[in-house]
């Protein structure tokens, strides 16, 4: 999905509590080195401010920070993202049909609600190439790229690059040339971390889904972890009736807890009620979600039992 829609939230740092985190279950740290791409042109009709600040957004960098914190522990400290290297554009990455905004005509769509430009998917492999880090890539120096920009800037929330690509929740990008898989995240500043991590729950859902994608329904355990008397989706918790639905209020029977003790999922389900997702808030549901990722050592049905290797390491994905 392209991150283009507008935000839900205040413009206020996201409450940090983690209460619906049980973080009981270490795990040994997958250490991943993060190039940070932002985009955020300065705005000469506003004095030269760059957007962000004349909009009254997010900084990316306290974004990252958080988000960084935030898959740390829920995933019991297994994923460990380290930026290492940071860089700033001024310019607005440019479509796929080759138009690019200035700062006027972007202005112009934002404060006077006009359409902005369709298509809206910025070009990647133009992007990649302004970008410049392939050698850097391939030689397992860097690991992932995070774009951060602005509403309409054209970036996809997740997706992969590569000769043998698959869909992470955007079309892949299959460049022939790029032997080692990587993602790309593409984040919103107007948006908070909560928004962050539901890119990232669509990346799970994705790359789990291939995982398990030659398994008969009987032994699919990636389709039961999404049943809402389990663990839900991304979208849904247990109690939702409709997408975003975090906050349903009706008291449900769900057998959530059973993946704490995975691959025994034989724990019996119990009655849960919204507020041990955090009550209707996007960032407490999504760290109650990922937080039940299985964890543990070992593999069944020729999967492994660590789902997080493959979702923070999609090259290892056959």
């Amino acid at each position: 999905m392209l991150n283009r829609l507008f935000g839900r939230g205040n413009r206020q740092q996201t409450d940090t509590r983690l209460s619906v985190v049980r973080g009981d279950r270490p795990g040994v740290p997958i250490r991943l080195k993060v190039a940070m791409i932002v985009h955020d042109p300065p705005v000469p009709e506003r004095g030269g401010a760059v957007l962000s600040r004349v909009m009254g957004w997010y900084d990316a960098d306290m974004l990252a920070e958080q988000y960084i914190a935030d898959l740390r522990a829920c995933s019991g400290g297994i994923a460990d993202y380290q930026i290492v290297m940071r860089r700033y554009y001024t310019d607005f990455p440019v479509k796929i049909d080759g138009f690019r905004y200035n700062s006027a005509m972007y202005l112009a769509a934002w404060e006077r609600r006009i359409p902005f430009h369709q298509p809206d998917e910025a070009d990647y492999e133009r992007l990649l190439d302004q970008i410049g880090l392939a050698n850097e890539i391939a030689r397992g120096e860097i690991d992932e790229l995070w774009l951060f920009g602005f509403p309409y800037a054209g970036y996809y929330e997740s997706r992969m690059i590569g000769a043998d690509a698959f869909w992470c929740n955007a079309p892949p990008l299959r460049l022939p040339d790029v032997q080692r898989r990587y993602i790309v995240m593409g984040f919103n500043v107007e948006r908070d971390v909560g928004c962050m991590l539901e890119n990232f729950g669509h990346r799970v859902e994705s790359i789990m889904a291939h995982v398990y994608r030659h398994h008969p329904p009987e032994r699919n355990l990636w389709v039961r972890f999404t049943q809402l008397d389990e663990c839900g989706n991304v979208h849904f918790a247990p109690s939702s009736e409709r997408d975003y639905d975090w906050g349903n209020p009706r008291p449900v029977w769900s057998r959530a807890d059973a993946w704490y003790q995975f691959p025994d999922l034989n724990a019996p389900a119990r009655l849960m009620h919204c507020t041990e997702w955090g009550g209707g808030d996007m960032r407490l549901h999504h760290l109650w979600w990922l937080d039940h990722l299985p964890r543990v050592a070992g593999e069944t049905d020729g999967v492994l039992n660590n789902w997080w290797q493959y979702v923070l390491q999609p090259w290892i994905v056959v």
